[in-house]
């Protein structure tokens, strides 16, 4: 989720008949290059009337090509759930025990890349109502009474004053003045014409410090089936308050009440991409990239990993398939001037060497693989998103975190940080679900100053702005290297809020 100038990327993004072709002779594309073992095999079975979910990648990424993955999807007794003609991604649902091999004979032999399943399971929900064929599994309803709730406003233009007053418990916000978020402060709050997206688990935008904060015509509810739901509930958090707690951290208002956010005076959209189940499946964060990216936000933040593999590697065709649509998904948010954070996660591994995994598929029987350069934490290691490792109150590298030399960007705080949770409260989390919302919060004052500014050059300055920092002690997993100005626990240094705001 990074662009080094250059960067030493550990997973390298190969052509699917490479990826393929390589996979038939138990090698990945980067692994045949650099003689790395092939990954270890997970095998999905699909047996005939069970549903599954696929994504099934079209050659060319445009209307045409799209509507024939569409028909090739049909001829293979598939039901399309969602179709991306600007990515040419189509996500299906099939009980059609062969369909991986069926979409691509026929209709699907010239138009179709590639094609995998995005789970080793029966999907949860089932097939939409709107979509669903005979055969395929109808969807339950997941929504909880408890999510109900008025649409919320945008928050509206307010003239800033630099007499800034604090909230009640601000005081124990150890973490905004860490990264000089109060400082930024006396400077700006933000513009609420600036949108944060926050791709979680919904946002209880009745919560009394994220009340104003939140445009419900901007949200949307991505997990059923990676279909956009944008009913008033439908984004609204039912299970977990993951989501309401990473806003918090992100925008909490300065309106005399709990915390102040990194940037208050912008504006979030819940982009709900976590199921009542825990699970954030590829068709999910797909549906969440390109709703930002179509719906002109200015920044994302994302602080999970996509189920349910915590590495999603190039030479297994159907991880291959996934990972390569969302990678799209990433791609043309990009483009379309969306900048993201994302979470480095919370294994105390260090991205850049690790070979081995024993915690997928997560959503049936995990099993221990082997790992190659192929294999990458997605969102996290994809380009074009600025990856956050996890430090403490006094700047030590939190024991959990993920690290890496060439794989973190930027550090920020995420050991018992104190945000807004559902139920109108307020409670300490840590994880580096946490660090990330502080620099999605940087990056929006950011491009509050600085409106014109590519998603590339945010990259770059965000990094450029943060504080070098040496290595340092860790008590869990290994230890740091570099030089205090590039390291494998800081990346370039810790995020600074007050940077982001003075320079031009």
């Amino acid at each position: 989720m990074r662009m080094r100038y250059p960067r030493p990327a550990r997973g390298l993004a190969v052509a699917s008949v490479a990826a393929l072709a390589a996979a038939s002779f138990g090698l990945s594309a980067s692994a045949a290059a650099t003689d790395e073992p092939a990954s270890t095999p997970v095998p999905i079975v699909t047996p005939d009337g069970e549903t599954f979910s696929y994504v099934v990648n079209a050659r060319h990424a445009n209307p045409g090509s799209t509507y024939a993955v569409e028909r090739a999807v049909r001829a293979a007794r598939g039901v399309v759930v969602q179709s991306w003609p600007q990515i040419g991604v189509v996500v299906a649902h099939s009980a059609n025990g062969s369909f991986r091999d069926d979409v691509v004979s026929g209709h699907g032999r010239w138009s179709v890349d590639s094609v995998g399943a995005t789970r080793t399971a029966t999907p949860y929900e089932g097939t939409p109502e709107a979509v669903a064929g005979p055969g395929v599994q109808r969807a339950p309803s997941l929504r909880s009474e408890a999510a109900g709730g008025a649409a919320v406003d945008a928050a509206t233009d307010e003239e800033f004053t630099a007499m800034v007053e604090e909230d009640p418990r601000e005081s124990e916000q150890w973490d905004m003045s860490l990264i000089q978020a109060d400082a930024a402060h006396e400077i700006t709050d933000g513009s609420p014409g600036v949108v944060v997206g926050i791709l979680d688990s919904g946002i209880e935008a009745d919560h009394p410090d994220l009340a104003g904060q939140v445009s419900a015509d901007l949200s949307v509810n991505c997990t059923d089936a990676g279909r956009p739901d944008t009913s008033a509930e439908g984004w609204w958090p039912t299970t977990s308050s993951h989501g309401t707690h990473v806003a918090g951290t992100v925008a909490a208002a300065r309106n005399g009440t709990g915390i102040v956010g990194v940037a208050p005076g912008v504006t979030m959209a819940s982009v709900k991409v976590v199921n009542d189940q825990g699970y954030i499946f590829p068709e999910y964060a797909i549906c969440g990239f390109m709703w930002a990216g179509l719906k002109g936000m200015d920044v994302t933040n994302n602080s999970y990993y996509v189920d349910p593999f915590m590495y999603w590697c190039e030479d297994q065709p159907d991880q291959y398939a996934a990972k390569e649509a969302v990678r799209r998904a990433v791609d043309f948010s990009t483009r379309r001037g969306v900048v993201h954070a994302a979470a480095a996660g919370n294994a105390a591994t260090d991205l850049s060497t690790n070979t081995s995994d024993s915690s997928s598929p997560n959503d049936s029987e995990p099993i221990d693989r082997v790992i190659n350069s192929g294999c990458e934490d997605i969102p996290a290691e994809l380009d074009g998103v600025v990856t956050v490792s996890s430090i403490d109150a006094e700047a030590n590298l939190s024991p959990f975190s993920n690290r890496g030399l060439g794989e973190i960007d930027v550090a920020a705080p995420g050991s018992r940080v104190l945000s807004t949770v559902t139920g109108h409260g307020y409670a300490l989390y840590s994880g580096t679900s946490m660090a990330s919302p502080h620099v999605a919060g940087v990056l929006a004052l950011m491009r509050s100053e600085h409106p014109d500014w590519s998603p590339r050059r945010m990259e770059w300055q965000i990094r450029a702005q943060a504080d070098d920092h040496e290595c340092g002690p860790v008590s869990r997993g290994p230890e740091c290297v570099g030089s205090p100005e590039e390291n494998s626990f800081y990346g370039d240094g810790i995020a600074d809020a007050l940077e982001a705001v003075i320079h031009h």
